[in-house]
């Protein structure tokens, strides 16, 4: 085995102890360790030989062995002599508790002595305290005896003596008259009175002498000595004398007399009164005024701060003085001047004033000054007990926003006479009512003229607007809706004297009978800016209700005496044209000014109106039952007219075809009547019915229109199948008929109505019954549209055949026998309509699948249901 000297120098090195501490790598440790060995064993050209490997491995273990064992050693060496180290710690350690224990005791015991020697040292404080007391009050009631006696006699040289000390005997003085005020009213002696009465004009002439120095020291600008005075007199008697004299003597209201014409602002007063115009923002005197208050009060509130002792107190008296001197006074001249111009001037005035004063109340909000306000009760009887023990007699309190409450107080205050109660709504009612006769008075005026040819029509919008205006005088409490129906009648001429001025006809032209969205647009902007005047100026809890009372006055105007208005004379225009002449589609145009004058008024409320009644929901139901009931009478005279209007047509088509000549479907000379493409009542019927299609797609939309255009089709067919009854019809005669029925059916078919196009396909194919031969007009009654119908009713049809005498025998034995094998439902309608006229049988037959497959689902007559759009938007109300 190699001993550890026969190691190598190197590898010895790496086996010392200090090589272990620290970061240690075996691999590179047994590396270092074989270095030497690999580059022999790769020098030596013979095999290879582990011996001298394993020699210095074992060494190297050997002598690692023995450096653990010399580590292990050293180690238990040292953990020894920690713990030796260990106990003799622990023993110090406790050493040191009980001392600090011994230490703490101590103190313990030291504090314990230290709070009872205390105790008795706030005992002896608060005996020392009490005898001061008693001193203070035994002093204080000697010098009131003393004082008071001496006022007894009538000796006042004490006082002034004291009084001519400077600032802090006059200090003394106050207090001590104060006092002295409060002992005389408890002294019950036989000469007390007199004495009273010496105090009170020593107190007298004391307050009138501060008072002259005060308003000395103010003219000469001196802050200190105004503070003395100032703080003096509010220890005598609250300090409210000089802070009047203060108020009343200062430049702002002594040297400022306002007037409206001094500040004339022409473009302001000439624009007000005038609808179209925006309201007024501004107004320069009123502007001047409240920029000279703001500089005012910002410097007067450094001022009061330097010269008062409260300063909250001084600002709510100059503030107060201001409202109720400056502002007040401006704004009735200004009011008082809007009033004798009209209703709309006063109001748009009265809201510009409002919105200047509320933004000049938010910026004096800034100068909040926070300080102290004297005890009120200084003169009270207990106040001489107090007293007596030296106590200040003034206590303070901290605020914080007195100014604040007594700004929104004073401007509340200012507006109230102005919009308490009902005053101004009232007033604003009848302004819009104004603003909506004299726009409609022509309006009103022309459509008055129709009284003469059918007076009932007027008479029924006279005698509701008579109605509701009667309610102004019969009822004490009339409604704003009662007195804009007497301001439209008023305004608009609506009278019995005024009916009957035949000179209005000259001044109304014929546009001012139409209705116009501009004229609507006006009212409802009009409308929307006193809805706005509204919100702003009354409160919040009252603004669903005024909103619901100007929705009533915008719907008396816009839908009684505009929209049924106009719609009323549209009515009677029709009633009374002559039945002879094409009837004027006039009235259609009224009826799409309606749709859009409603829609816009419904989109209005809806958007405006409803919104500022979502926090009552009593009103806003109320609202909504009561806009709803308003525009379904719009709706309801709407339906009347568009009835009529149909009626007319009908009527008209009518008389057309009653002018068809007997022989134009049995013409004598071919030619002439081939020169022909229609006959003359064709023509006519086509060419109204063209208009009136033309004038249903630009007056009238949706619905509406196509419920309109199928009454006309549908009214026409059945015209049609009773005119082809009338008139024999011969060979050649079949081709102008059916060229008639042609032009019937395409014109029809412009009317893009699907449920139309089967009806006048079906008078199509029964024209065609008069070109085919007899032959095979048994097969051709069977088919299509006509095979749906018993040939039964088609016989007065196939009698009017030129021809039909010759064939009529051999027609009616050669009628089929209906097969068993028939259909059950087609029979049974057959059967049941045997007797029945042909227009019953196809009424009854809509719905039915026909021939080839084409359903004649028609609507049977006008619904009767004219929606104008808009409406329905609040129905979730």
């Amino acid at each position: 085995m190699q001993h550890f000297g026969d190691l190598d120098p190197a590898t010895e090195e790496q086996l010392r102890l200090n090589n272990f501490e620290g970061k240690f790598d075996v691999k590179e440790f047994v590396g270092s360790i074989s270095e030497r060995l690999i580059t022999q064993s790769k020098a030596s050209s013979g095999p290879f030989d582990p011996k001298p490997f394993i020699r210095t491995f074992e060494a190297v273990v050997d002598k690692l062995i023995s450096v653990r064992k010399d580590v292990q050693a050293k180690t238990e060496q040292m953990e020894k002599s920690v713990r030796v180290a260990e106990r003799e710690y622990s023993k110090k350690m406790a050493d040191l508790n009980r001392g600090f224990e011994a230490v703490g005791s101590s103190f313990s015991t030291m504090e314990s002595k230290m709070n009872e020697v205390g105790r008795t040292a706030v005992r002896i404080g608060e005996q020392l305290e009490s005898i001061h007391v008693e001193r203070q009050r035994a002093q204080a009631a000697h010098d009131l005896i003393t004082y008071y006696n001496h006022f007894s006699r009538g000796d006042t040289s004490r006082l002034d003596a004291l009084k001519k000390e400077g600032r802090e005997g006059r200090s003394q003085v106050a207090v001590i008259l104060r006092r002295l005020t409060t002992v005389a009213r408890e002294v019950d002696l036989p000469s007390a009175d007199k004495t009273r009465e010496n105090i009170d004009k020593y107190c007298e002439k004391f307050e009138k002498d501060m008072i002259f120095l005060f308003d000395r020291c103010y003219r000469k600008g001196d802050p200190k000595l105004m503070h003395h005075c100032a703080q003096t007199l509010l220890d005598f008697n609250g300090g409210a004398s000089c802070v009047q004299i203060y108020v009343n003597q200062h430049d702002f209201f002594m040297n400022k007399v306002r007037d409206t014409a001094n500040h004339s602002d022409d473009l302001l007063w000439n624009t007000v009164s005038k609808p179209d115009e925006s309201p007024p923002k501004t107004e320069s005197g009123l502007t001047e005024l409240f920029g000279e208050i703001r500089g005012t009060v910002a410097q007067e509130s450094q001022i009061v701060q330097a010269v008062f002792p409260n300063p909250p107190f001084v600002m709510q008296v100059f503030l107060q003085r201001v409202f109720a001197q400056s502002i007040q006074q401006y704004m009735e001249q200004l009011l008082t001047k809007g009033s004798s111009l009209s209703d709309l001037a006063y109001l748009r005035i009265l809201q510009l004033v409002h919105n200047q004063t509320s933004n000049l109340v938010e910026d004096l909000k800034a100068h909040e000054l926070p300080s102290i306000t004297p005890s009120k009760s200084s003169l009270e009887i207990s106040e001489f007990r107090r007293v007596l023990s030296g106590a200040l007699t003034v206590s303070g309190t901290s605020t914080t926003s007195v100014v604040s409450a007594m700004l929104e107080n004073a401007m509340a205050e200012l507006f109230v006479p102005y919009i308490e109660g009902q005053k101004y709504l009232d007033r604003e009612s009848k302004s819009l009512g104004e603003l909506y006769a004299g726009l409609l008075a022509n309006f009103t005026r022309y459509h008055m003229r129709m009284q003469k040819v059918k007076s009932s029509m007027f008479d029924r919008m006279v005698d509701r607007l008579g109605a509701a205006a009667a309610n102004t005088t019969i009822s004490g409490g009339s409604s704003t809706s009662a007195q804009a129906a007497a301001l439209i009648m008023r305004y608009g001429g609506i009278s019995s004297e005024r009916i009957q001025d035949k000179n209005l006809e000259d001044t109304v032209r014929e546009e001012d009978g139409l209705l116009s969205i501009d004229v609507a647009e006006k009212m409802l902007k009009w409308h929307a800016e006193a809805v706005g005047r509204c919100v702003e100026l009354t409160s919040q809890n009252d603004v669903p209700k005024n909103t619901f009372i100007l929705l009533r006055v915008l719907a008396e105007a816009i839908g009684a005496a505009y929209l049924e208005t106009a719609i009323e004379s549209a009515i009677t225009r029709l009633e009374v044209a002559d039945p002879k002449l094409e009837p004027s589609l006039q009235p259609l145009e009224v009826l799409r000014s309606v749709d859009l004058i409603c829609h816009l008024w419904q989109q209005y409320t809806n958007m405006a109106l409803f919104p500022l009644a979502a926090s009552s929901v009593t009103i806003r139901r109320e609202m909504t039952i009561f806009n709803n009931q308003t525009v379904s009478r719009t709706e309801g005279a709407a339906n009347t007219l568009i009835q009529r209007i149909t009626d007319a047509i009908i009527t008209w088509l009518s008389l057309q075809l009653s002018k068809q000549k007997k022989n134009d479907f049995k013409p004598r000379n071919d030619d002439l009547s081939f020169a022909r493409v229609n006959t003359e009542p064709c023509v006519a019927c086509c060419d109204i019915l063209e208009k009136v299609r033309d004038a249903a797609i630009h007056s009238i939309s949706g619905k509406n229109r196509e419920a309109f255009l199928t009454e006309i089709g549908v009214s026409f067919h059945s015209l049609l199948l009773d005119h082809l009854r009338r008139y024999p019809v011969s060979a050649t005669g079949g081709l102008m008929l059916a060229k008639d029925l042609k032009s019937y059916q395409d014109t029809v078919a412009s009317f893009n109505i699907p449920a139309l196009h089967e009806r006048f396909e079906f008078i199509r194919q029964l024209g065609n019954v008069f070109l085919v031969r007899p032959e095979i007009l048994r097969s051709y009654i069977t088919e299509n549209y006509l095979g749906r119908i018993d040939s039964t009713l088609l016989k007065p049809y196939l009698a009017q055949r030129s021809d039909w005498g010759q064939f009529e025998t051999r027609f009616n034995e050669n009628v089929d026998v209906e097969d068993v094998a028939t259909d059950i439902a087609s029979r049974g309608v057959k059967d049941r309509f045997k007797m029945a006229k042909l227009g019953t049988v196809v009424k009854d037959l809509e719905g039915l699948k026909l021939g080839d497959g084409i359903s004649m689902g028609i609507p049977n007559g006008f619904t009767g249901s004219f929606s104008i759009g808009g409406r329905g938007l609040n129905n979730n109300a």
